[in-house]
């Protein structure tokens, strides 16, 4: 499937703002709503787009920790695959020759993280190593926002899709009983009222205040999966950045200023930030390393590793 512009455009006004109606992005676009409608259609059963609703860990206080787990090579997706069926992980990917596995993991403030970090996951058959950095600051991605890659709107038709969040919005945090919203949410970000009332046995007044508490609130938001080589990117890297604890900051900074940049975050460990790049290819790739990367001022070993599939993007996965 080829993928234009209006194709684009639609995929970074879901970026903006997830739970849009097709008349809202289309008076935007300057088309029809059925026509948003139809494209978008296109694009989840052609490219496997898909929106979905996440919980927000930085307003929840979750602690986010970055896993890179070493396999045999026989072992890897079968491990991956468990891993990203825990709701727990938030991405996990196969990296390195098929024999690491990259991923990500919220764990609430009140929960035992040692049971997934120092018990569960060593015990795993097959695996070989484990290591598990704990993410202390977000420059770029996720719910922090859209990374600069997409540059299909313009900034009036951005600002005009961004979701208005009331100047001191009410506190709504998650709770157990929200846990049939969210598993509908993460599974399609953009299902009707009617639908969640379906899914969670609400009453739909029930589910149309819950949902707006919990987004006015930053409690959820809402993010893409796409396949990025549609998109013309066919290089997807994985970055661990050695920095000099001074230039840790500056260095964040300008990854998130970066096209190339879809994802930064500090965090603990040998290697003390952490990065994925988007490009074209390879060649791009490299010339972002050689003409960009290495040259930030403090920047003082780069480790990389091209993902070779992933396993687990953003939402659930059966």
């Amino acid at each position: 499937m080829e993928i234009d512009m209006l194709d684009r455009q639609v995929t970074h006004a879901l970026r903006i703002n997830g739970r849009a109606g097709y008349r809202e992005i289309g008076a935007v676009l300057g088309v029809s709503d059925q026509t948003v409608a139809r494209r978008y259609r296109r694009l989840r059963q052609q490219t496997r787009l898909r929106v979905v609703g996440l919980p927000n860990p930085i307003e929840l206080g979750y602690e986010t920790w970055t896993l890179r787990l070493r396999a045999a090579p026989d072992a890897a997706l079968q491990i991956a695959a468990a891993l990203a069926r825990r709701p727990d992980t938030t991405w996990v990917s196969v990296t390195s020759g098929g024999t690491e596995i990259a991923g990500s993991v919220h764990v609430p403030a009140s929960a035992d993280r040692e049971a997934l970090l120092l018990q569960k996951l060593p015990r795993t058959p097959r695996l070989v190593s484990v290591s598990a950095h704990c993410v202390i600051h977000n420059y770029v991605g996720g719910a922090v926002g859209p990374d600069l890659r997409d540059d299909s709107l313009t900034g009036e038709q951005i600002a005009a899709l961004t979701p208005d969040r009331a100047p001191e919005p009410v506190a709504a945090h998650l709770t157990a009983a929200d846990a049939p919203l969210i598993e509908a949410l993460s599974w399609d970000g953009r299902l009707s009222f009617t639908d969640l009332a379906g899914s969670t046995g609400w009453p739909e007044s029930t589910v149309r205040r819950r949902v707006q508490e919990l987004f006015g609130a930053g409690s959820l938001y809402t993010d893409v999966e796409i396949e990025p080589e549609l998109y013309g990117f066919r290089a997807v890297v994985m970055l661990w950045l050695s920095v000099a604890p001074s230039r840790v900051a500056s260095v964040g900074a300008a990854l998130s200023e970066h096209e190339e940049i879809v994802f930064a975050a500090a965090t603990t460990g040998p290697t003390n930030l952490q990065a994925t790049a988007l490009c074209e290819d390879m060649p791009a790739f490299y010339r972002y390393v050689t003409e960009r990367l290495s040259l930030l001022d403090g920047v003082e070993r780069i480790e990389s590793a091209p993902v070779l599939k992933h396993v687990k993007q953003l939402g659930s996965v059966r």
